[in-house]
């Protein structure tokens, strides 16, 4: 019998339950007791939804990242919040967001650094160490977690980031070689995994999605030493969790690790099934991801068990089955969904419905086809829609990208010559200052947006109420001293939804919500068909705005490589394809901005890193249709027009030369949890045009002193000619209050003064 099981589940709750407790803790609107009750009954609703499976996760959910979890778990809390006062969760809070409920001060201490989870768009808090690290575990939430599972029947598997995972994800605060840190961390995993056997678990998930990377011979050296020491026996059973990929030269490495189960990633390296099969000792379990963890769209459940029965029939009970990854990156119920257009639902499967799936094809497998034959044959009319559906296709518009030409992506003149142009035009002072786009997303704005929705607000009501947040916006930075303005996004729910909306080939959920980091959660569209612009998307906004104002307004667009990555896109062609239409798109939206006189124009790509594949070999194709689509995008405008483009949480030394490649005039990157670590490539880059190192975390609730951005930009003049240097926020202003944003933008514009002045003396 085909074994039933899951990666992970979810933690946000189907109507985003979890954020709002979260946010209301925070806001001291509730006590720490109701918080851990609404993380009980969280649990208690996603373990009643995998109820059906054989084997169900434990220790997935979190209150805001799985990776701090185990930093805590651990016992590797940063020195600067070690000996602060507080409940158990104050320091756990303190390095999340920089504050807890308890914290009164506004620079309570420093956030922990945040970046992108392998290639999705979820931020994990990054691990620190040092040569002097140490790690006393504590197993506290784990095993609290674990009894409540228990108390209610559930049929218990542990998860956990495996140790090699870990140190990787990690970064050195000094110059010390994480792996020499092995050695000390496997005895508090050896102590853990006794614990839950102590407890009576069988079975515990481990995962080292690593394996799915290029790792070198002392990472890989790393894996043997680490299971060699946890396979020693005496303990649960462990399942090697791989996702996100293929294992490639890692397969023999995988295969040999001393443990009783390999999950693969059948989705992305279904070609390596029967390499693991044949490489797997004859006792080990075989997991195969079978079901899409990271995309809504129904898997082909005839197909699947056209290639899994003959592998039923030789592993037998060795098999079992599941989604690729974690359920974390999808929405939690396609049955919430009342609005969504009946052919489009009829395509989709959300956590619920996947976890369906999977129990449908163990039926097929353990019963025979004929059991489900009604569900199968439910699931082929819906596959076969979609792929004859003439909605999904337009050969028009699949003939525009075949016709774009090389000179798309050009610009009439260098940089050198158009910063010139551009500098007589915009008469800006030295280290010019500016925002990246939204400012705060008040309950105001978002009650005009859903009373728009229901119909008790007009169209010509709600342009009016958006007109005058616009006019709030532009009046605060004019008293705050900003050099370059923007309109501040009221009318927009979401950086990629807006847009979305907008452009034919898209659909959108009511609920179909993804966590993001913490209490942020997005609502990724859905990109279904091929793309097109029917008409102007923020020219209405950008010109009314800069109607206000001399100063220079940026039209603000987000760019077609961050709209596809946090898309959830289709999945029948190559994703540069669906890239190049929604450059094409873009492009047409910038030529009318500036065509309407907006003369600074920012394209955000806060997704270019993350979209990159795991291994290098893959890098360069990648790449350039990436940085292509971006210069279709940019580069129709004249000399004089500032393009700007925005990149956000992400690593992105190693592609720095690409970046550069994009050739936009002005770009703005996250620096400040990093301490300005991101600037590194600059040491051995000359990056030739201008750039903003974010100066305040948008991210935590904590206001910068005028101080600390006064070093920042010191830090960052180290590296980039002060001439070319932007002093501006990390990210855009959206999830913060204006009783934040404006003493922190306030220290901003004081610090370019005092920095003016520096370099004029």
């Amino acid at each position: 019998m085909a074994i039933t099981h899951n990666l992970g589940y979810p933690r946000i709750g189907a109507k985003r339950e979890l954020k709002f407790a979260l946010e209301e803790y925070w806001k001291g609107q509730s006590s720490l007791a109701q918080l851990e009750g609404q993380g009980a009954e969280l649990r208690q609703c996603n373990w009643q939804d995998q109820s059906a499976l054989d084997l169900v996760p434990v220790g997935d959910f979190s209150f805001y990242d799985q990776v701090l979890d185990l930093s805590f778990t651990l016992g590797n809390l940063p020195e600067r919040v070690r000996d602060l006062a507080g409940e158990a969760l104050d320091n756990y809070f303190r390095v999340a967001r920089g504050r807890s409920a308890s914290d009164s001060d506004c620079s309570c201490v420093h956030a922990g650094e945040m970046t992108k989870w392998f290639d999705t768009n979820y931020h994990y808090i990054v691990p620190e160490f040092s040569a002097e690290t140490q790690f006393k575990l504590d197993s506290t939430r784990l095993l609290a977690q674990l009894a409540q599972a228990r108390q209610l029947g559930v049929k218990a598997k542990p998860v956990l980031i495996g140790p090699v995972t870990y140190l990787w994800l990690g970064k050195a605060k000094d110059d010390s070689d994480k792996l020499s840190l092995l050695s000390r961390l496997l005895p508090v995993y050896v102590q853990l995994l006794q614990q839950l056997a102590g407890q009576g678990v069988e079975w515990v998930q481990i995962d080292e999605p690593i394996l799915v990377t290029e790792l070198d011979s002392a990472w890989q050296q790393a894996l043997r030493t680490a299971y060699e020491a946890l396979g020693q026996g005496g303990h649960a059973k462990l399942l090697l969790a791989t996702y996100f990929g293929q294992l490639q030269d890692n397969l023999p490495l995988a295969c040999s690790l001393p443990v009783q189960g390999l999950h693969l990633d059948a989705i992305n390296a279904r070609d390596e099934a029967g390499q693991v099969i044949a490489a797997l000792p004859a006792s080990s379990v075989l997991s195969l991801g079978v079901v899409n963890g990271r995309n809504i769209w129904k898997a082909d459940l005839n197909a699947t068990l056209d290639w899994l029965e003959p592998i039923h029939a030789q592993l037998q009970s060795r098999l079992w089955i599941a989604p690729s990854c974690s359920l974390l990156h999808v929405p939690v119920d396609l049955a919430s969904e009342q609005k969504l257009d009946p052919e489009i639902l009829s395509w989709l499967a959300f956590a619920r419905q996947k976890l369906d799936e999977v129990q449908l094809l163990a039926s097929a497998l353990n019963h025979g086809r004929a059991s489900v034959q009604a569900a199968l044959d439910a699931n082929q009319a819906a596959i076969n829609a979609r792929r004859q559906s003439p909605r999904v296709h337009n050969q028009q518009l699949k003939a525009a990208v075949e016709g774009i030409e090389a000179s798309l992506g050009q610009r009439t003149g260098n940089y050198a010559e158009r910063a010139i142009k551009q500098a007589a035009l915009l008469n800006l002072p030295a280290y010019p200052t500016t925002t990246i786009g939204s400012f705060p997303q008040t309950a105001h704005i978002r009650q005009a947006r859903s009373q728009l929705r229901s119909g008790a607000l007009d169209e010509a009501a709600y342009r009016q109420l958006m007109q005058a947040e616009i006019a709030r916006c532009v009046t605060e930075q004019e008293a705050l001293g900003l050099d370059v303005l923007v309109h501040g996004e009221a009318e927009r729910n979401d950086m990629v939804e807006y847009f979305g909306e907008q452009l034919d080939g898209y659909a959108f959920s009511q609920f179909g919500w993804v966590q993001s980091y913490g209490s942020r959660c997005v609502k990724p569209p859905i990109l279904f068909g091929d793309i097109s612009r029917p008409r102007a998307m923020t020219v209405e906004w950008s010109t009314y705005a800069q109607s206000l104002t001399a100063k220079p307004m940026k039209g603000m667009l987000t760019g077609p490589v961050t709209i596809l990555n946090w898309s959830f896109v289709r999945d029948d062609q190559p994703r540069s394809v669906s890239c190049y239409q929604l450059a094409l798109a873009i492009r047409a939206e910038v030529l009318d901005l500036e065509q309407a006189g907006i003369r600074i124009i920012q394209i955000d790509e806060a997704a270019l890193r993350e979209g990159l594949p795991l291994r290098k070999a893959q890098w360069a194709q990648y790449l350039h249709w990436a940085i292509e689509s971006f210069r279709i995008t940019a580069n129709g405008v004249a000399d004089e027009t500032q393009i700007h483009t925005h990149m956000c949480y992400s690593e992105f030394n190693d592609i720095i030369a690409d970046i550069a490649g994009m050739d936009a005039d002005v770009i703005t990157i996250e620096t400040s949890r990093s301490d300005m670590e991101l600037l590194d490539a600059f040491d051995s880059f000359n990056y030739p045009n201008q750039i903003g190192p974010g100066v305040y975390d948008i991210h935590s609730p904590n206001i910068p002193s005028q101080q600390q951005i006064v070093q920042l930009m010191q830090k960052a003049a180290e590296r980039i000619p002060p001439e070319r240097l932007w002093v501006n926020p990390d990210c855009g202003l959206k999830t913060r209050g204006w009783q934040e944003v404006i003493p922190a933008l306030a220290n901003m514009v004081a610090a370019a003064k005092t920095l003016r002045s520096a370099q004029q003396a």
